[in-house]
């Protein structure tokens, strides 16, 4: 390799990825030589009890380190029988993609434990996802197609659990100090989040300095302004620009019928008879999309997205739309797709929610979005892609990767 010091960073960051692919390569090599010693009994051949024991002497591996090699190998390699068949690996897909240098062991990890409630059918898509995404996305996701799989399922004929009952537990310390503990359920949980998000934000910096305060302080001292706006009822914080507000996303035909589930900003879902409850006692803000999410449009009057348009991007995007990204709503801004400054307009045609890491990354660095018949596609810096291939967050919206139980693709964009 050239001196590195005279690279350009571009090609300094291609020679990094070809490193990578190699090593990616020789990790694949190393499995198939585990799984050899392990099919041949190499273990109980050196007197040890299993082969993660011998990987851990060997290359002083830690034991979970080892064990984790060994499992991996285990999913990739064909097994031979004892009338000499040789039988496919358990994630053949997997195990192509492997070969190929595009995933590393860590993506196997992830893999093998979304399959695990996966049909086998679905592992083509899973492999497809993660050879775009970073192993810790993939459980997302796999979760997601899961629930799109399974959605109209019977459901089970066990007996319904007893709901949960919210509790909440406090002692007082010796030093005066009140400890307090709840358990609440998903809705309450969400909504109690909702009011507190805003009030545990990192405070501006004034010129005297970051708020160097622990997620943990400002979240309680967030608890203890709650309790003082609770006693001025009239004065609670906003959020996005609007009063605090618990937001259940549903199509009003499921929630007339009764059927499948609505969606809280969190991702959690709600059962349809839960959301039929929330709505006899709440008021209802009617939010329709059409299948291309007609836009909603205060041009350039104001650069701040008002909460009619947020709601209606927070129903289109699910959270922060950038590829691979799972924030939920209520930690993402909403973005000028053709920046205000430049003559933007405010409209939901000309927004995107983003998560603050990935707001900063679309202003400071080559990456591009643009909408795609109301979809958000990004596209990557040439240098990470020469391509420059069209990108989408799947982890909202799993759908369109999605095998049917007849084993074919649902060739469906999100609604």
């Amino acid at each position: 390799m050239s001196d590195t010091r005279l690279l350009p960073t571009d090609e300094l960051l291609r020679s990094f990825v070809d490193l990578e692919r190699e090593s990616r390569a020789r990790d694949n090599e190393k499995m198939r030589v585990i799984a050899e010693l392990d099919r041949r009994g190499a273990a109980a051949e050196l007197g040890y009890r299993d082969l993660a024991n011998v990987l851990r002497d060997v290359v002083r591996w830690d034991l979970k380190a080892a064990r984790k090699w060994v499992a991996n190998a285990a999913l990739l390699s064909s097994t031979v029988t004892p009338t000499g068949s040789e039988l496919a690996p358990e994630l053949p897909v997997t195990a192509e993609a492997v070969a190929e240098g595009v995933l590393s062991v860590e993506h196997v990890g992830a893999l093998a434990e979304a399959m695990k409630y996966l049909p086998a059918e679905a592992e083509a898509a899973m492999v497809d996802f993660a050879r775009e995404h970073p192993p810790a996305a993939v459980p997302k996701f796999g979760k997601e197609l899961a629930y799109l799989l399974y959605q109209d399922d019977p459901e089970p004929r066990d007996p319904e659990p007893e709901p949960l009952v919210n509790q909440h537990f406090k002692r007082w310390t010796k030093n005066g100090q009140l400890v307090v503990k709840m358990l609440l359920d998903t809705v309450t949980g969400a909504a109690y989040e909702a009011v507190l998000d805003p009030l545990a934000k990192p405070r501006p910096d004034t010129g005297e300095g970051p708020d160097l305060r622990s997620p943990s302080e400002r979240e309680g001292a967030a608890f203890a302004e709650l309790v003082n706006l609770m006693l001025r009822t009239d004065q609670l914080p906003e959020h996005g620009g609007e009063p605090v507000t618990l937001v259940v996303t549903m199509s009003y035909d499921d929630l007339a019928a009764q059927v499948r589930h609505g969606m809280l900003d969190s991702g959690e879902r709600v059962p349809a008879s839960q959301v039929r409850r929330l709505a006899c006692n709440a008021g209802i803000i009617p939010l329709v999309l059409g299948e291309k999410s007609q836009s909603m449009d205060i041009g350039r009057k104001a650069r701040s997205f008002p909460a009619g348009i947020r709601r209606v991007l927070v129903a289109r995007d699910r959270g922060c739309a950038f590829p691979g990204c799972a924030r939920p709503p209520r930690h993402c801004d909403a973005h000028h797709i053709h920046h205000w400054a430049d003559g933007g307009k405010t409209s939901v045609d000309n927004a995107v929610l983003l998560c603050r890491h990935h707001h900063t990354l679309i202003h400071q660095s080559e990456w591009e979005v643009k909408l795609a018949a109301g979809i958000p596609m990004f596209y990557p810096p040439a240098w990470l892609d020469p391509d420059r291939k069209p990108r989408r967050n799947l982890l909202h919206s799993p759908a369109k990767f999605a095998p049917t139980r007849s084993r074919e693709l649902v060739d469906a964009c999100p609604r």
